[in-house]
C-alpha cells in the first residue's frame, strides 16, 4: 500500500499511551530517580493501568490467569538462568576467560580488528542462544577481554545487546523470524527475503554504535 501521512498520525494517536513509557523509564534511570530494577516495577504497573483501566483489553477477573501464565514463563527463564550460571561458574573456575584473553592478545593487536571479531561472534551467539543464557554465559567471558582493549563496559553492553537483537532476526537461524512466521501466518522463507533490507540497515547502525562510542556514552557525560 502507498504511504499516507494520515496513517502516521493515526498510528501516533493509537500509541499515545505507549510512547511516553521509554521516556519515563530512561529518564528516571539516567536522572537517578530510580534504579533499573525499580524501573521494571514501574513499567509493569504502568502497563497494568493502561491495559486494564484505559484500553480495557484485560478485565480485572482475567488478571489471575495472566499472572499464572506469567509465572510459568518466569519459571522457565529461571531454569535457563540456573543452568547458564552453572556453566558460567565452571568456565570461570577453569580460567577460560584468561585463556581467551591470552589468545586474543597474542593474535589480535588492533582494537578495530577485535571489534570486528567481537561483532561476528556476538551475531552468531544471537542466532543460536537465548538472550538470558547469553547474558549469563558470554558476558563474564568477554568483559575482561574487552577491558584489556580499552572498551568501556557501558559501550560493551550496548554492543552486546545490539548484536543479540540483530542476531535473533538473521536468517536462517534467527528465532524472531520463526516467531513472526507463526504469528503472522507467513512462510518463513518469505520472511527471510523480506527481512534482508532491514537487517542491512541494522548492521549499518551496529557499525556506527561499535566505532563511535560517543553515541553510547553521551548520556553518561
Amino acid at each position: 500500500t502507498r504511504f499516507q501521512i494520515s496513517e502516521v498520525f493515526s498510528a501516533l494517536k493509537e500509541a499515545a499511551w505507549e510512547l511516553p513509557l521509554p521516556i519515563v523509564v530512561l529518564g528516571g534511570i539516567y536522572s537517578g530517580m530510580f534504579a533499573v530494577s525499580e524501573a521494571a516495577a514501574i513499567t509493569a504497573v504502568y502497563v497494568l493501568i493502561v491495559e486494564v483501566i484505559i484500553y480495557r483489553d484485560i478485565r480485572w477477573q482475567d488478571l489471575p490467569e495472566v499472572m499464572k501464565k506469567s509465572m510459568v514463563l518466569v519459571g522457565a527463564v529461571l531454569i535457563i538462568l540456573a543452568a547458564a550460571m552453572g556453566l558460567t561458574n565452571y568456565l570461570i573456575d577453569a580460567e577460560i576467560p584468561m585463556q581467551m584473553l591470552d589468545f586474543f592478545k597474542t593474535h589480535i593487536e588492533s582494537k578495530t580488528l577485535f571489534l570486528i571479531v567481537l561483532n561476528l561472534f556476538l551475531l552468531a551467539v544471537g542466532c543460536t542462544m537465548g538472550i538470558f543464557s547469553a547474558l549469563v554465559v558470554v558476558v563474564p567471558l568477554l568483559s575482561p577481554i574487552a577491558a584489556a582493549y580499552g572498551i568501556d563496559p557501558i559501550h560493551l553492553g550496548i554492543i552486546f545487546l545490539a548484536n543479540l537483537e540483530i542476531g535473533a532476526s538473521i536468517p536462517p537461524l534467527g528465532i524472531n523470524l520463526f516467531i513472526a512466521s507463526i504469528r503472522f501466518e507467513r512462510p518463513v522463507l518469505r520472511l527471510y527475503v523480506a527481512s534482508l533490507p532491514f537487517i542491512a540497515i541494522l548492521l549499518i547502525a551496529l557499525a556506527l554504535i561499535t566505532y563511535i562510542p560517543w553515541m553510547s556514552l553521551v548520556l553518561l557525560k
